[in-house]
């Protein structure tokens, strides 16, 4: 292999470093670059007050009008798993205790992994049962809002967002007792010989991303804005809790079940394994993560899965290509750190650790850059520069003095690492280390697409509760891979498993033909790097023939064949769900790139009213017919807060959030009159600076 010579740091390159001005925060004019300022203070005041929510207990409360918030309300969480070979069928259940002498109304955010296909609802009222059905959003709504107005038990289950969805029950009486049942189903993952399923339990507070061009922005402070979408509210006393079990049947021999993130205890039970929490009930700070390995001997090269509903059917197929080892080739590494205030404590020890790791395993040959990014962004040199010695000891002193602080902009740091061209001869890929506590997920997953033909996008989530649908989403855009790392011990394991993936090519330019007519999702299969396997869904004309798939990898072909004849029949409607979830997901990409939102909202209402799932337009409702509270009673609302991400930690000695909020507007009222006197002072306005644009 050819080497690239060495040459030493320039040192020109060091005083070029770029930095990122917010357009927020440029203006042509002292005047308006005041009130700009003034803008950017009141959002990061309401940012602050927003993360400072976090700094106590959270728990479930009630406000009567009002009033303040005040506990009242507890909740107890129970999540079942029962996993069959690749599909995962799980249950939530919610179970609401009212101790006050209140008619009651309880909200909840909870967090579901980014392809759970939610479809089922059951509310538990004493000895009641009564069922959710699917309808479209604005009827669910309407049915929900007139039980709870005429004194009837209802439960309403909506997306937020593709892994959030809001939960609400109505009418919960003193002293009374409700259960809440969400069903929903999602893929087995396999990655690297080992097979997991991983369920959100909590979130990271999400920085919403704002030009601030207008006056708009100071309507509404942020922390009033977000307060939902956070689910960090004030005065909570206790944390939420929650247990789970597994029924684990892989449907192969097992060499280990485990758990990087909770400590569980694990024993036969018939062909599989039963998994409880080794603490009964177990504090909800972090994803919880189930990893099964099968023995050396079983590790599965094909599975195909199918099953008949309504005369139609449907099949879920996993192909591992084999590993061919191959000489890797020279890479344009670009690694991005996110160094904003969501990343505070574990989450940037993780990150640092991370990064520094990947510097170490720079190759001579390599070129790299470092850039960070908050709400402002930063990279270590003006271009990619060779791996020397030299060059990658400063890149790693830059690094180890990253603080977490400040708002999380991405764009800025993508478009950054994107504004070149790959050297000639160098493949260039991009690794974002993030726990991805963004609000604009559209706008940047659109961002990424229109790109994706100019680099390679990995992503190395971080923190113990990461934005993985995003950084899911992100990557498959991207034509890259994932991992998560949700323990600092975890670090150097996952941050050589992605770099591995690095070294070797791709298999690229994957097809699956399937006998007859099939719709497959996703219909624009990704490269697959090496321990990654090639899964889809698809709904079949006929269960019978041969699915034959091929790819080309860097020297020579791959090709593969399974017979549906030979697949494993299931029961149920588990896989026809995932595909009917996997097109809405497709459907939702088409809407972001700019596809009629009337076409895009008939044709999800078709599949996800058919199949009984949850969607941007569809809602689970489940109304009981007989009224439970007088006339005379009021309805107090309350809302039920995530426990804050395990090793998610602020600066001490915070004062609350309404306090912190009650400074941003302070500092915004001293910046229009810092403005107002620099108005009187300068006689005619002038630019004072060369912004970066």
């Amino acid at each position: 292999m050819m080497q690239t010579p060495t040459i030493p740091i320039d040192t020109a390159a060091r005083a070029r470093a770029v930095h990122v001005v917010p357009r927020c925060m440029r203006s042509r004019t002292p005047e308006r670059r005041g009130l700009r300022i003034a803008a950017w203070l009141a959002l990061l005041a309401s940012v602050a007050a927003q993360a400072r929510a976090a700094d106590g207990p959270e728990g479930l409360l009630v406000r009567p009008q009002g009033g303040d918030w005040r506990e009242t309300v507890a909740l107890e969480t129970e999540v079942d798993y029962r996993i069959r070979g690749l599909l995962a069928e799980v249950t939530v259940t919610q179970r609401f205790h009212n101790d006050s002498g209140e008619w009651l109304e309880g909200r909840y955010l909870l967090p579901l992994p980014g392809d759970a296909a939610v479809g089922a609802l059951r509310l538990l009222v004493g000895d009641r049962i009564i069922e959710g059905e699917i309808r479209e959003k604005a009827q669910a709504q309407a049915e929900y809002a007139a039980a709870a107005a005429s004194g009837r038990s209802a439960s309403l289950v909506e997306q937020n967002r593709p892994n959030l969805f809001n939960t609400a029950v109505a009418n919960i009486g003193p002293g009374e007792s409700v259960e809440i049942h969400i069903g929903y189903w999602q893929s087995v993952d396999f990655s690297d010989g080992a097979f997991s399923v991983a369920l959100p339990l909590t979130l990271v507070p999400r920085y919403q991303s704002k030009g601030l061009d207008t006056l708009e922005a100071l309507d509404v402070p942020a922390v009033v804005r977000n307060a939902e979408d956070s689910a960090i509210d004030l005065g909570m006393t206790y944390e939420p809790n929650v247990s789970i079990s597994v029924d684990l049947d892989a449907g192969l021999p097992l060499a280990s079940v485990t758990s990087p993130s909770h400590a569980i205890e694990v024993e036969p039970a018939g062909r599989g394994y039963r998994v409880r929490l080794a603490n009964l009930v177990e504090a909800s700070d972090r994803d919880f993560e189930l990893r099964w390995t099968p023995r050396a001997s079983a590790v599965p090269q094909q599975s195909l899965f199918v099953e008949e509903v309504e005369g139609e059917f449907y099949a879920q197929l996993m192909l591992v290509p084999p590993t061919v080892p191959v000489e890797p080739v020279p890479r344009e590494l670009i690694l991005v750190i996110d160094n904003s205030g969501s990343m505070y404590g574990e989450p940037m020890v993780q990150a640092i650790a991370a990064l520094d790791r990947a510097l170490s395993r720079l190759r001579p040959d390599d070129r790299f850059n470092v850039i960070r990014f908050d709400h402002t962004t930063e990279a270590v040199f003006e271009h990619a520069v060779p791996a020397s010695a030299d060059n990658v000891a400063h890149a790693r002193r830059f690094v180890q003095r990253l603080k977490a602080e400040g708002g999380t902009e991405l764009l800025p740091a993508l478009e950054l690492a994107l504004a070149d061209a790959a050297t000639p001869g160098y493949l260039r890929q991009i690794v974002l280390m993030t726990d991805a506590g963004i609000d604009n997920e559209q706008q940047l997953l659109a961002y990424i697409e229109s790109r994706r033909d100019e680099a390679r996008l990995f992503a190395v989530g971080i923190g113990s509760a990461p934005n993985e649908h995003f950084l899911r989403r992100a990557v498959e855009l991207g034509r890259g891979a994932q991992v998560m790392v949700r323990d600092t011990g975890e670090v150097r394991a996952r941050t050589d498993a992605l770099l591995a993936r690095l070294d070797q090519p791709a298999l690229r330019d994957l097809d699956i033909r399937w006998p007859g007519v099939a719709e497959m999702y996703p219909s624009r299969l990704p490269d697959l790097y090496v321990g990654e396997p090639l899964r889809v869904v698809a709904k079949l004309s006929s269960p019978a023939g041969r699915i034959e798939a091929r790819g080309q990898g860097r020297h020579q072909g791959w090709r593969d064949a399974v017979d549906l004849l030979t697949a494993t029949r299931a029961d149920g409607r588990g896989i026809a769900r995932l595909w009917a979830r996997a097109r809405i997901t497709e459907l939702d990409d088409q809407l972001r790139d700019g596809a009629s939102e009337e076409d895009i909202r008939a044709r999800i209402l078709e599949v996800a009213l058919r199949h009984g799932l949850v969607s941007r337009y569809t809602s689970l409702v489940a109304v009981d017919r007989t009224p439970v509270r007088p006339v005379d009673a009021d309805l107090a609302s309350a809302a039920f807060a995530n426990a804050a991400p395990n090793g998610l930690a602020y600066a001490n000695g915070s004062t609350g959030a309404r306090l912190s909020l009650g400074l941003g507007l302070l500092l915004a009222v001293l910046a229009l009159a810092l403005m107002g006197r620099r108005r009187e002072e300068t006689p005619a306005p002038g630019r004072l600076r060369k912004d970066i644009d």
